[in-house]
């Protein structure tokens, strides 16, 4: 059973030697270069880089996210239980049916109360 795995342990090997050979003919043909303070800095399309790392984001923003997981979640739960509807309607229709039901309305809650939140009100 292990002369199966032999191949894949020829390919391992190769692949590491590859990437050792290329790795050390960079260093022994390659140019050196020598150190400078102008290649040295981080090059930010033409303008010298002033400030913080990252700007900071607007909370607008991450109200915005977290409605689209919300109804990206709905999406995600929604499609499997109409694919697979069909087949449980003769057993178990008005269980499936209900929970269905109870699942928007608990969405439709958080969506009603972003709205009256504000949340979608893009003029702030």
């Amino acid at each position: 059973m292990l002369e199966q795995y032999i191949p894949v342990l020829i390919q391992v090997v190769v692949a590491i030697g590859f990437a050792a050979a290329a790795l050390i003919f960079s260093v022994l043909l390659g140019k050196k270069g020598t150190p400078n303070p102008t290649k040295d800095s981080p090059y930010e399309c033409g303008m010298l880089p002033l400030g913080g790392p990252q700007p900071r984001f607007a909370v607008k923003f991450y109200l915005v996210a977290m409605l689209f997981i919300l109804f990206d979640l709905e999406v995600v739960f929604m499609y499997p239980w109409a694919v697979s509807y069909r087949e449980f309607i003769a057993t178990q229709g008005p269980v499936i049916l209900g929970s269905m039901f109870s699942f928007i309305a608990i969405v439709t809650v958080g969506y009603v109360y972003a709205i009256k939140k504000g949340v979608l009100d893009w003029k702030r």
